[in-house]
């Protein structure tokens, strides 16, 4: 039936027409953000998972800033205690040469008090930010030579969020205590009795008095033990040091490839697949083409009545 008050074909026309446009929209909205699901009316759950993850994705990132720093405050640490270490070693072999007989021992301890000045400096200098792991009070405050350097962040099944955190104790690894003799250059000298090697400990021990009497060669040589000792704890302490480097080092790169992994998973659940849109946009402008004309044609069928009457 012909009917001048109902195009019934026009209407269908123009309701498959505003369809074609609204996928249009949509396609050409993806298009141009790059992203199918923008927010939460295109896909609640995807979006509610994607807004999750990039936050999560956001913690990460500050952990791996605080691993960064973690990760320069061991390196300061590790490369004064590498000098100090050469230093030490330096120091032995002059109390070495200082038991050759008739040496000028003025003369040697002169050398051994500007590196016992370096080894003062090398640990007051072992400072980054704020955090001096070399010269730090390990006596009065034993609880604060435990650093602490965030390590991680993760979220369980139930969605609670927790830090990982990396802890250094740097009790054994601090060349100067500041509070009390617990430091590696403030431990006493074992066998050295304080009166033709004056001094107790690394930092204030003189050998000018020293003869070369048998007792005092005896000082010389138990000084030289207790020296060797010393170092002997340092190297161990540099080699703590360079574990705690390396494990930041590890999870530094962990972080950042969950990091990555993190990005990769969000990106497929709300990325946009540009060939297929791109497919789909020429597809539907000529959809929008045949609708505009099918519509057009629809619309001509009242001329079509009233030719009927001419």
């Amino acid at each position: 039936m012909s009917s001048l008050l109902t195009n019934t074909s026009a209407m269908v026309a123009l309701t498959t027409l505003r369809n074609i446009n609204n996928d249009l929209a949509d396609t050409q909205n993806r298009i141009s953000t790059g992203m199918r699901v923008s927010d939460a009316s295109d896909n609640a759950a995807y979006w509610s998972i994607a807004t999750t993850m990039n936050s999560d994705n956001d913690a990460l990132s500050a952990v791996q800033d605080s691993l960064g720093l973690g990760a320069a405050t061991v390196d300061v640490a590790f490369t004064a205690m590498d000098q100090a270490v050469d230093v030490v070693s330096e120091m032995k072999a002059k109390l070495v040469a200082a038991t050759a007989p008739g040496v000028d021992r003025t003369k040697i301890q002169s050398d051994l008090s500007e590196l016992q000045n370096q080894l003062q400096t090398i640990a007051d200098s072992a400072s980054f930010n704020g955090e001096n792991w070399l010269s730090q009070d390990v006596t009065t405050t034993p609880a604060d030579a435990v650093k602490t350097v965030v390590g991680g962040f993760t979220r369980d099944a139930a969605g609670n969020a927790a830090i990982q955190n990396i802890s250094i104790d740097t009790t054994s690894i601090a060349l100067v205590d500041t509070g009390g003799t617990a430091g590696l250059l403030n431990a006493a000298l074992a066998g050295v009795d304080g009166t033709i090697v004056t001094g107790a400990n690394m930092l204030d021990f003189d050998i000018s008095a020293a003869t070369d009497s048998a007792a005092d060669l005896a000082q010389l040589s138990a000084l030289i033990t207790g020296v060797d000792g010393v170092l002997s704890n340092m190297t161990d302490a540099a080699t703590s040091l360079g574990s705690a480097k390396s494990r930041i080092d590890m999870q530094t790169e962990f972080v950042k490839n969950l990091s990555d992994a993190v990005d990769r998973g969000v990106g497929q659940l709300v990325d946009a697949d540009m060939n297929a849109e791109s497919t789909r946009l020429q597809a539907l402008q000529t959809q929008q083409q045949l609708g505009i004309q099918a519509l057009s044609i629809a619309n001509s069928g009242s001329q079509n009545i009233l030719s009927l009457f001419r």
